[in-house]
């Protein structure tokens, strides 16, 4: 039976498929911002936020799919003041965070929901650290004409995988939590259900 990512993330795609995990991707049809505001209206922090829209992900393409294993993640980075960024709308609004995160060590929240007819039976949560370097103006300037419109879906406005590891003096953590899904605990269940040979 083939897993179903609930996911447009190019990122997440390139995982599984790297990983040798047969699915498809049915992309959840939720107001995603919508549900972000009314979360973090509520007070939410950041690891509640990066689980509640996995699985807000995940239950909205299961009750689709009935029988079928669905798969939602979601990331977050939190500032060391506990502030949530958002992804960029425009470069001047990318140039301010980046800005922000500059020079300081900052949590990047992933989270993974597997569900089933409409309910979420698994999950895992984790995070990484991001010591960003104190970066120059020109340095900045020089990554956003490279990177910008490519890192506008990107919650940090970076890709590690690409130009974007240069903004970090070093990274805690998994790789492929920073690159947006807690793979190896999400294939470990996957053979536990039998969905992947053990």
């Amino acid at each position: 039976m083939t897993i179903i990512l609930a996911s447009g993330s190019a990122s997440r795609r390139a995982m599984l498929e790297a990983a040798g995990v047969g699915f498809e991707i049915v992309r959840p049809q939720v107001d995603e911002d919508a549900a972000k505001d009314a979360l973090k209206a509520e007070g939410i922090e950041a690891r509640g936020l990066a689980d509640a829209l996995a699985e807000l992900k995940a239950v909205a393409v299961s009750r689709r799919m009935p029988g079928r294993i669905v798969i939602g993640s979601d990331s977050t980075v939190a500032l060391a003041d506990g502030t949530m960024l958002d992804k960029p709308d425009t470069r001047e609004r990318a140039a301010e965070q980046l800005r922000r995160m500059r020079g300081g060590t900052h949590r990047l929240v992933s989270a993974v929901v597997g569900a089933r007819d409409g309910v979420p039976v698994w999950r895992h949560v984790d995070v990484a650290k991001l010591h960003v370097r104190d970066f120059s103006e020109a340095f900045l300037e020089a990554y956003l004409d490279a990177e910008w419109p490519a890192i506008a879906g990107c919650v940090g406005c970076f890709r590690i995988e690409g130009p974007g590891v240069q903004l970090c003096s070093r990274v805690e953590g998994s790789q492929f939590t920073i690159l947006g899904m807690p793979l190896m605990p999400l294939l470990g269940w996957l053979r536990d259900v039998g969905e992947m040979p053990a």
